[in-house]
């Protein structure tokens, strides 16, 4: 059986060869041959091809080993064949049995049915597939990685050459262009609410690489590392910005981007490609296409997204080397720009200028990526999973992203552009009302004072207390501080940021919530568990509960932060009231170990607990007793009330938290809790929607934390709202037999004035 590792000598005799090829006189289609010869002998391949993309077809363009009458005649559909699927999902592929792939589709007019192995790989430009290469013996050869790297890195200058028509000519019409300027409208999933209009900015400009193959590799290695060395440079001339202009979870994030810059794996790979004979440009974009393709094969969150930091570092890279600006933030940017990226890490967000930054459209990302995280705390909707959406764009195009529907228009239309700017006026209008009512009390017509908090999460959040009129944080997520960082942070970094948002906070409480990960948010630094069902597996206080220690050091930098003020702690996903009573036990523990080293710690503890697991409601009157306050987390409840997986596309929408038997379960909370004279807060997305909040006002919650730019609206419908009308009314319908009672309280708030 022949081995590539034993045969193949490497790209760069075959690069040389290339770049001899291009320097001969000759037709294209002759450059094109030699160029297939080449690269046969070099693979010790009996076939090799060229297959271009032409009228949405791959076309046969050039061939070494097929019959020859079979050049631009046989064509594929792209996902047609082994060629084809290549093409579709853009990585190679290497078959010992071809034939036997149930993807292999014969085209008796090349000849091929005596070839039984092939390696497939795609040729792109701008993330693009313009054509695929491929090699093909008769042996059923079993192809070696580092074939497959060869051959990609030949795909990779092929695709230089044909997008600069090296290799084709003007009238073939290859598709290397761009989209045609028609108007076009995608889905994709909202990963941050709001309404946006402006003009479309590319996140990373788009390069062209005119060199690919290197005259003189050791001068090659020297522009790579002065390039590394300019990177790293700026990367630590950002991390010594004062603390007001980068705030802590940007400077994490920075400190991972300065990792990594560092990484020696990293580049020992580069400095491998430009050894294989390729420019630095070039070698940089050779191996941050082997981390898009290693991100493909990815599904866990987490580390996608470290691969995406990686992939945004070889970006700066490239851009170091070429000379432009590290990407579009260090351009001058159009007053209402919308920033079109494949995937990108919040410290690139945090690059823009926030007063000309409208919108962002992502290829990728999801609502709990980093990036989306920091956009909803900078209030610009963001819409992602928008497949091939920077192929479509042009800089420059007319945008609208809709965040609350999760669909963009690029190019729209005038009666599209017209609508949204009626909306997007009305909903200026209305922030601007809300804004005017800052001052005005949360009181209801009946004389109900009801306490508006926000949620939050991150120090951009703190200015929203100002903004808003808010009487404090009802929830601070502490866990968003752990997910930015690459390493659990220590103890004095977790006091320093619980002290700033306690000194911000000045005499407004702030309820800070311990460390809630598990199912969807990882810890790179905890050994993640593998679990069928992880919304309901091992989070949250469960894992504080057995490793302690991570207890510990949060509960000990918060005692210290929040010196000679009253500390407010609540702990999630308790589920029986032993799990509160062991998690006292440890918080009661570093209070006096604190004491009796002299240590500054809280003047005032008053400590809570999440209510998210039904089963604790039956056990209110054994714990009511022990806690100061109850906090309900309607996301999470509900998702455990209706056994229903809330990250399921398909049951979003099938319970609905107006249902009889939520309300009714709510109610007996609160009487449960008025009973023992506890406050009670909820503090999920139900109590940031008017008419969810309409509702739990008539069951008789006093205090509601939501999202910042709920608390406008949220307030006026208060201010509309007789409690105790709406509270006879809703006596009625608790054990109805209806799937929701949502159409029932909107006709109520029609009836009786109510803003909803």
């Amino acid at each position: 059986m022949v081995t590539g590792r034993a045969m193949a000598p490497g790209p760069r005799a075959l690069l040389r060869r290339l770049r001899e090829v291009m320097a001969e006189t000759g037709t294209v289609e002759e450059r094109l041959s030699q160029v297939v010869r080449s690269i046969a002998a070099n693979m010790v391949s009996e076939v090799c091809s060229v297959y271009l993309l032409r009228n949405d077809e791959l076309e046969l363009y050039a061939t070494e080993g097929l019959n020859p009458e079979a050049v631009h005649k046989t064509r594929l559909k792209v996902g047609e064949g082994l060629v084809g699927d290549i093409a579709a999902n853009a990585r190679p592929l290497a078959l010992a049995d071809a034939q036997g792939h149930p993807q292999f589709a014969y085209k008796p007019e090349t000849g091929e049915e005596i070839f039984h192995s092939l390696l497939g790989v795609p040729l792109q430009r701008d993330n693009r597939v313009i054509g695929v290469l491929v090699v093909q013996n008769k042996t059923r050869r079993q192809y070696a990685e580092d074939e497959v790297e060869v051959l990609e890195t030949i795909a990779m200058v092929l695709a230089e050459m044909v997008a600069s028509g090296q290799l084709t000519s003007p009238e073939d019409n290859v598709a290397v262009s761009r989209a045609p300027s028609l108007p076009f409208r995608a889905d994709g999933r909202t990963l941050s609410e709001g309404l946006a209009i402006g003009q479309a900015v590319l996140h990373e400009p788009r390069v062209h690489v005119e060199r690919t193959i290197a005259d003189d590799i050791p001068h090659e290695k020297r522009r790579l590392d002065a390039a590394v060395a300019s990177m790293r440079d700026q990367v630590n001339r950002m991390l010594e910005a004062p603390d007001d202009e980068i705030v802590g979870e940007s400077r994490d994030v920075l400190e991972t981007y300065k990792m990594f810059a560092h990484d020696s794996g990293w580049l020992h790979k580069l400095h491998q490609a430009v050894e294989s004979g390729l420019t630095a440009e070039a070698a940089v974009l050779r191996v941050q296409g082997d981390t898009r393709h290693r991100m493909q094969a990815i599904t866990d969150p987490y580390l996608r997204e470290r691969l995406a930091d990686l992939d945004d570092l070889a970006n700066r890279l490239l851009l170091h080397l070429t000379g432009k600006g590290v990407t579009s933030a260090a351009e001058a940017l159009p007053e209402n720009a919308i920033l079109f990226a494949r995937a990108m890490g919040p410290a690139e967000l945090l690059d823009y200028d926030r007063r000309k930054l409208q919108g962002l459209v992502l290829e990728e990302g999801s609502s709990v990526s980093h990036v989306a995280i920091v956009a909803r705390a900078l209030s610009i909707p963001v819409v992602g999973s928008v497949g091939r959406a920077i192929e479509r764009v042009e800089p420059g195009d007319q945008v609208i992203v809709d965040g609350d529907h999760a669909q963009i228009f690029v190019r729209p239309v005038a009666d599209v552009v017209s609508a949204f700017q009626q909306s997007l006026g009305l909903r200026k209008a209305r922030l601007a009302k809300y804004a005017a009512q800052r001052d005005d009390p949360p009181i209801t017509r009946d004389g109900k004072r009801v306490a508006l908090l926000i949620n939050a999460g991150l120090l951009i959040d703190l200015a929203h207390l100002d903004e808003t009129g808010a009487e404090g944080i009802g929830l601070y997520r502490t866990e968003l501080q752990f997910l930015v960082r690459p390493t659990m942070p220590k103890a004095e970094a977790q006091t320093a940021i619980y002290a700033r948002v306690l000194e911000h906070a000045g005499d407004r409480p702030v309820v800070f919530r311990t460390l809630d990960v598990g199912g969807d948010k990882v810890l790179p630094y905890l050994a993640k568990q593998t679990e069928e069902n992880p919304a309901m597996g091992w989070r949250a206080i469960r894992i504080a509960l057995d490793r302690p220690a991570l207890l510990k050091v949060q509960l000990r930098a918060l005692l210290q932060a929040a010196e000679g003020r009253v500390l407010h702690v609540m702990f999630p996903m308790v589920a029986e009231v032993d799990e509160f009573i062991r998690a006292r036990k440890v918080l009661d523990r570093e209070v006096a170990r604190l004491k009796s080293l002299g240590r500054p710690v809280a003047r005032q503890v008053r400590v809570g607990t999440m209510l998210e697991v039904p089963a604790l409601a039956w056990q209110l009157p054994s714990l009511l007793p022990l806690v100061d306050f109850v906090s309900v987390g309607s996301n999470d409840l509900m998702q455990f009330l209706f056994a229903t997986d809330r990250g399921n596309p398909r049951m979003v929408d099938r319970y609905d938290p107006l249902a009889p038997s939520m309300l009714a379960f709510l109610r007996w909370v609160v009487q449960q809790c008025k009973a023992h004279d506890k406050p009670l807060t909820l503090c999920g997305e139900m109590g940031g929607r008017p008419l969810e909040a309409m509702a739990l006002l008539g069951l008789g919650f006093e205090r509601l934390s939501m999202p910042a730019n709920a608390i406008g609206p949220v307030k006026e419908m208060l201010r509309s709202l007789d409690v105790l009308s709406l509270a006879e009314f809703l006596e009625g319908l608790y054990h109805l037999p209806d799937h929701s009672l949502r159409a029932r309280l909107e006709e109520y708030a029609r009836e009786n004035g109510v803003i909803v």
